[in-house]
């Protein structure tokens, strides 16, 4: 055998050694979370010493693009994804082989999709596997009683009646802040709350709006997501506008690392409240309001009217058009009853598939209340505002 028929060998032989590391590299470190994932404290140890900072270097990347990156990133790859399947069925058709080269197309896609999923295993869901922000910081998993339910909301009803007069208004009582002056002073809202959470301090960056998918956003109900691959979060542009710092405070409390949702409500309420900024304290006693007034519907009826009741014309206004904004999302018009009607179907129908297929994500994360979990800050409310 001559040197160069030999080098040829190694040069073969070197390449597919790469290849099988590139494809198991993804496949080994996915095994390895679930491996580690029911070790709190390897998962802390991963969410603070991995996650943390990754998450926050790329957050300081997307800086450099104005708009979400999500937004780009999500695109591009359901582009990328259609046209290599229809590029599959092409080359599969056309040529010899087909079994072989459908294997080994069919197996780029397997890889791309593990790559994805061990990215966000170790820089997400590692932290559902760690202690909480609830944990850490001694709150008690004990429960609360109708009582002291009762006492906070209602001091979230009066401090939201103040408020509501407190913020910006048109002639028709309509509420009209800036929102590009409020999401503008995101970054110094955490300041109070993590002097008394030290956990929550470090650098925050600005929430992106969402422009291309806040309709899809709006039809399945969400008003903000925090994407880890991008360290970015993201807001619904079309939601109420009232509502909508206390939804940016709620984001950035997953950019300091609180991982669960109900801890991460409880967190940016509790930064809205803290902040020193009037229309983010509206927003923070306004969302808690909504949470709280709910629990206690349920707990104590009479309880719950009474406190309604005493609702003031501007929280009773706020309160309508957020009920009629979402209510509004569940149908669509377009004067054409029929295709009015399939419309409505297909947007129930997606919302409900999004709904059960993130349920399912939640509670494969160690979050047993799955999407009940973004109601469950209440304990915490309570607790902290009855100690």
């Amino acid at each position: 055998m001559d040197e160069r028929h030999k080098r040829t060998l190694f040069d073969s032989k070197l390449r597919r050694a790469v290849y099988i590391v590139i494809c198991a590299l993804p496949v080994v470190l996915t095994a390895l979370f679930y491996a580690l994932r029911s070790n709190p404290d390897v998962m802390g140890r991963a969410a603070a010493g991995i996650s943390a900072p990754v998450r926050s270097a790329l957050g300081l990347f997307s800086l450099v693009y104005p708009l979400s990156l999500m937004e780009v990133v999500c695109t591009v790859a359901v582009a990328w994804l259609i046209f290599y399947i229809v590029r599959s069925v092409m080359v599969t058709v056309h040529r010899r082989g087909k079994l072989k080269i459908l294997s080994k197309r069919l197996l780029t896609v397997l890889v791309v999709v593990f790559y994805i999923w061990s990215m966000y295993c170790w820089l997400w869901n590692c932290g559902y596997f760690a202690p909480g922000f609830a944990e850490s910081n001694g709150f008690s998993s004990a429960g609360v009683s109708v009582a002291d339910l009762t006492t906070v909301t209602k001091l979230f009803a009066e401090k939201a009646n103040e408020f509501s007069l407190l913020v910006k208004r048109d002639q028709d009582g309509r509420y009209s802040e800036d929102r590009r002056e409020f999401t503008a002073a995101s970054t110094d809202i955490y300041g109070n709350i993590a002097s008394e959470y030290p956990c929550l301090e470090g650098r925050l960056y600005s929430p992106k709006p969402m422009l291309l998918y806040s309709w899809l956003m709006s039809r399945t109900g969400y008003t903000g997501i925090y994407f880890a691959l991008t360290g970015e979060s993201n807001i619904n542009t079309q939601a109420p506008g009232f509502l909508m710092p206390a939804t940016i405070a709620h984001e950035l409390a997953h950019q300091r690392g609180v991982f669960a949702e109900d801890e991460a409500n409880f967190v940016g309420i509790a930064a809205c409240l803290t902040s020193g900024n009037v229309v983010y304290e509206y927003a923070g006693w306004l969302m808690g309001l909504m949470y709280l007034s709910n629990a206690l519907s349920h707990a104590d009826v009479e309880a719950w009217l009474d406190v309604t009741s005493g609702f003031s014309a501007e929280v009773r206004l706020d309160w309508q058009e957020n009920h009629d904004f979402w209510q509004s999302q569940k149908t669509v018009d377009t004067g054409i009853e029929f295709v009015s009607n399939l419309l409505t179907t297909v947007t129930e129908t997606v919302s409900g598939a999004v709904d059960t297929v993130y349920d399912g994500y939640l509670r494969s994360q160690n979050q047993t209340l799955g999407l009940k979990s973004y109601g469950a800050c209440v304990d915490l409310l309570v607790e902290y505002f009855s100690a």
